[in-house]
């Protein structure tokens, strides 16, 4: 076990905030986890992943935990479907990288979204048309309040956009391992974000899991910065979701506004299309950016770029989002 007082959180957030913790400390076992003194740690207690969802807003005056608990174990009865446990250290596209090529079905579209499988249950990421409930079959959590061991089944889990029970009861329940549930039989999910067109040449009747892997890469390598080269936190913003007149409003002047139905008659709407219609495209606020490749995404352009220019440049996009179409964008990402 790690602890390391007055730590450097550079590297540990891919933003790259150049801001301090108190107190850091990574295990390496649940049982390590169990013996500390929660009571005797610098507070508050912040438990993080890979950092990938932070914006820090400046030094944290508590302890910061990470997760080194590292493993997976398959359940294979030779059945279709197949459980897979991870520890929630593991970096979540090693995982789906493992799966996909074990030609598991259910985590492709999942890849390359950076952070770790604790943090990615917690913040029910997604992308491509999947989220990663639709995979989980259960969380392994200690409860703090007197360390026992605690399994919640997905429906438990309160999973919402980008959401669960986990950011509403913060502290509680420290996330050890998740199991997933994915398939061998043939169940490509193609039809958002021209995944299909990204196929184009392939024969869709026999695709592999590992081929949808990597058209997922290259969608999103081509339009996403890397945060080991450019700090960011992937997309800021969570696509809003309005009532369908209010949608119809936008429409009427934008006949070819892109929006998804939702089952109970209200419409998402891309966050990134909104700032893009704005001309946010490239701007900066000192050395932060809206990356020019997809407008949802802030990034640290200079790598010196401070917290509050981040968050200038975020009040100008809410801002001007709310003026133009009366709709309040919610950042995705967590501020600390």
């Amino acid at each position: 076990m790690k602890r390391i007082e007055n730590y450097d959180l550079s590297a540990r957030n891919t933003f790259g905030m150049k801001v301090k913790c108190a107190l850091y400390i990574e295990y390496d076992t649940v049982d390590e986890l169990k013996s500390l003194d929660y009571k005797a740690l610098p507070q508050p207690l912040l438990h993080i992943g890979g950092g990938s969802n932070l914006l820090f807003t400046g030094d944290f005056p508590g302890t910061v935990l990470h997760s080194n608990v590292k493993f997976l174990k398959y359940v294979d009865m030779g059945l279709d479907e197949v459980l897979v446990t991870a520890g929630a250290g593991v970096v979540f596209d090693d995982f789906v990288a493992e799966v996909s090529g074990q030609g598991l079905w259910g985590a492709e579209n999942l890849s390359l979204i950076p952070g770790e499988v604790g943090a990615a249950a917690v913040q029910n990421i997604g992308a491509y048309g999947v989220e990663v409930k639709d995979i989980i079959a259960g969380v392994v959590c200690l409860d703090t309040k007197d360390w026992s061991k605690t399994i919640f089944k997905t429906p438990e889990c309160a999973y919402g956009y980008r959401d669960s029970r986990f950011k509403h009861e913060k502290g509680r329940y420290v996330i050890t391992s998740v199991l997933f549930r994915l398939n061998r039989r043939y169940s490509p999910r193609l039809d958002y974000g021209g995944v299909r067109a990204a196929l184009e040449g392939h024969d869709l009747s026999a695709l592999k899991p590992s081929e949808v892997r990597d058209a997922i890469i290259g969608i999103r390598r081509a339009k996403l910065p890397d945060p080991a080269e450019l700090g960011s936190a992937g997309s800021f913003f969570k696509n809003p979701v309005i009532p369908r007149e209010h949608f119809e409003r936008i429409a009427e002047g934008n006949p070819v506004a892109p929006h998804y139905d939702l089952p109970d008659g209200t419409v998402k709407v891309p966050a990134a299309w909104l700032i893009d219609q704005l001309g946010f495209r490239g701007q900066r606020e000192g050395g932060a950016q809206v990356y020019e490749k997809q407008p949802l995404v802030i990034v640290n352009a200079t790598g010196s770029a401070t917290p509050a220019e981040i968050i200038a440049l975020e009040q100008r996009i809410i801002a001007k989002v709310k003026e133009k179409y009366d709709i309040v964008l919610h950042p995705e990402v967590e501020h600390i």
